[in-house]
């Protein structure tokens, strides 16, 4: 089975293949060395194909990016030709499971799943999990924000188990990761990952205005507002976190 773009023209560990060093034009057959990767490639490759076309996305330009927004219960997936416009919404992935509350992540062992702007920074073909997308958390603002252990190795896997990370099974997970290797063997280095505890409306804030989060939570409106508005990520100085 021809890799995504020929079609058309364990706890979730640290797995050995990261972004790092990695050459785009080379990263398809990289992760075709992977048994599960030729699996997925073979069982889904064709309806991610078949998805990518009928929204007359070009694998060899695909950029996208991934927004979670946990009231809502899925992974959205946006996609969109490098150069050639705003993001449209692709798909959305039903998360199999959940865990923690609304609110960031500030400690190891606390069960949540953060909340802020992050990027895919790893592959995990030999995920306990089938496949696994890594999460640069903790980034900078969690680092500075959170506790002397914030934690790490967030992913979002397969299956339908999670202590703070974004399960949207097996089948779901094949869909997402052969969407993100076809983005970065096209050359989108950065994948950009953003999570929010619910749509970020002010009626939505007002239903949450007695929770110790709604400093932080304001931090991320301009970020969350400027995607609503524009279909474009916002430039790293709005998602800042002070």
């Amino acid at each position: 089975m021809l890799p995504v773009f020929q079609l058309l023209a364990q706890s979730c560990t640290t797995p050995a293949d990261s972004l790092a060093g990695a050459n785009p034009a080379d990263f398809w057959q990289q992760q075709l060395r992977f048994p599960r990767v030729r699996a997925a490639q073979a069982a889904t490759g064709p309806a991610v194909a078949s998805r990518l076309r009928t929204h007359y996305l070009d694998p060899k330009r695909l950029e996208i990016f991934i927004r979670m927004i946990k009231t809502n219960r899925e992974l959205e997936v946006w996609a969109r030709n490098r150069g050639a416009g705003p993001f449209e919404l692709l798909h959305a992935y039903p998360l199999a499971a959940t865990s923690g509350g609304l609110g960031p992540k500030r400690r190891a062992g606390d069960y949540q799943v953060p909340e802020g702007f992050y990027e895919i920074d790893r592959f995990n073909p030999s995920s306990n999990f089938h496949l696994s997308l890594g999460l640069n958390y903790p980034n900078a603002a969690d680092r500075a924000l959170g506790e002397a252990n914030p934690g790490g190795d967030i992913f979002i896997h397969g299956g339908a188990v999670t202590v703070g990370c974004m399960p949207i099974t097996d089948a779901g997970i094949e869909e997402v990761y052969l969407l993100a290797v076809t983005a970065r063997a096209a050359g989108q280095a950065a994948i950009p990952v953003h999570i929010f505890p619910f749509p970020m409306t002010e009626a939505e804030f007002a239903k949450h205005r007695n929770s110790p989060h709604v400093a932080f939570w304001r931090g991320l409106l301009p970020g969350y507002a400027y995607f609503e508005q524009h279909h474009e990520v916002a430039a790293a100085a709005l998602l800042a976190l002070k």
